[in-house]
């Protein structure tokens, strides 16, 4: 987006463990320009929900004065698909799900967004939020000029607290059982 002149900015944000860090590191070498680590640990991370990374980002985001927020359109440990919808929400901005190409038109964005039934363009002012769909963008290759210069740059470390947000747990997880054996099939 900041090559093609449609953000002055990229700030890349991450919420969990020390080990987080290492992906805002790469983010930086990938050309964002600064880094915020909300460091949730141990049992705390555990405890983390979607509802508390949509607080933490939805506060971000107003704090840094933002003007688009763009997330991965599920999470990979979970498979909740909510992070996006509920920062939309809690900060009262138009989102756009599945986005597979944005483009910036006017005063808004125009977002091409994959559905079942095949592509859906949509239209929506700024500022919003996005969740992409892994088309969306091919990665650039950090380069090793760009790695030793993401190693030196600051990442900014936030507890949750700093911003106000409770992360007490909102759901319980009551038990987790594996599916029935299924009975093998015969000719």
């Amino acid at each position: 987006m900041k090559e093609k002149k449609l953000a002055s900015e990229v700030v890349a944000v991450s919420v969990g463990p020390a080990q987080a860090q290492e992906v805002l590191r790469t983010a930086l070498a990938m050309g964002a320009d600064r880094g915020i680590h909300i460091e949730v640990t141990g049992k705390d991370y555990d405890l983390l929900q979607p509802i508390h990374v949509s607080k933490i980002l939805a506060k971000l985001a107003q704090d840094e004065k933002a003007d688009l927020v763009i997330l991965g359109k599920q999470a990979i440990d979970d498979d909740c698909n909510q992070t996006a919808q509920m920062t939309a929400a809690l900060l009262d901005w138009p989102q756009a799900t599945f986005a597979s190409k944005v483009e910036k038109t006017g005063d808004g964005l125009t977002v091409v967004r994959e559905i079942d039934g095949g592509l859906e363009t949509i239209k929506t002012t700024v500022p919003a939020v996005i969740s992409a769909d892994l088309r969306l963008n091919t990665p650039r290759y950090a380069t090793l000029p760009n790695i030793m210069k993401a190693k030196k740059k600051p990442i900014k470390k936030v507890a949750p607290k700093d911003l106000g947000v409770d992360t007490t747990p909102r759901i319980e997880i009551v038990s987790v059982e594996d599916p029935p054996v299924r009975q093998a099939g015969s000719i």
